[in-house]
């Protein structure tokens, strides 16, 4: 598959497996996960196999889908409810978020929310921050205090692919650094 069949079929499984598993008539259970076959037989519009899938976890570069006893689902990002069996952990002293400029106002007054998803996603490079800001329009990158909320009792977890992941994170915590 080409680079835009792959972004395509990734898009189509992030719809699918993070916001709306109903448009297809999949059920996903309580972990998120669907199973493949299904997944195939329900997809008729984009005439999904089984090789599409395993490539399309196997070459995104954000790690998005994980694959396990025949069964997908999303790392993380989802706006239905499931539980990811995520354990709460330490996590690094500090954590970055990207965005784009224009929710700077916004941020600075409620800090940062979970909006449609359930967790706030959090990284723990500057560059992948970056990277994920610059997907909104022109860049920002915040400094999380992780360490201090962390002592104040907000829990963190970190998904199978490496993002960090937090309920919120108030505005007193962040920092503007970029």
């Amino acid at each position: 598959m080409n680079k835009h069949e792959l972004k395509k079929i990734s898009k189509f499984l992030s719809f699918i497996l993070r916001h709306n598993p109903q448009s297809i008539d999949l059920k996903l259970d309580a972990n998120g996960w669907a199973d493949i076959n299904t997944l195939i037989k329900k997809s008729k519009e984009i005439n999904l196999t089984r090789k599409m899938i395993d490539e399309v976890v196997k070459e995104n570069s954000k790690q998005r889908f994980i694959i396990k006893e025949n069964k997908i689902r999303a790392n993380q990002g989802h706006s239905i409810k499931v539980d990811l069996e995520l354990k709460s952990i330490t996590p690094p002293p500090i954590l970055y978020h990207g965005t784009a400029t224009r929710f700077l106002e916004s941020i600075l007054k409620e800090g940062l929310t979970k909006q449609q998803r359930q967790h706030v996603h959090l990284s723990s490079d500057k560059q992948t921050a970056k990277v994920v800001g610059q997907r909104h329009g022109k860049v920002v990158i915040l400094e999380v205090n992780s360490q201090k909320m962390f002592e104040d009792s907000f829990e963190f977890f970190l998904s199978e692919n490496g993002v960090w992941l937090t309920r919120s994170v108030p505005f007193k915590y962040l920092s503007v650094i970029e």
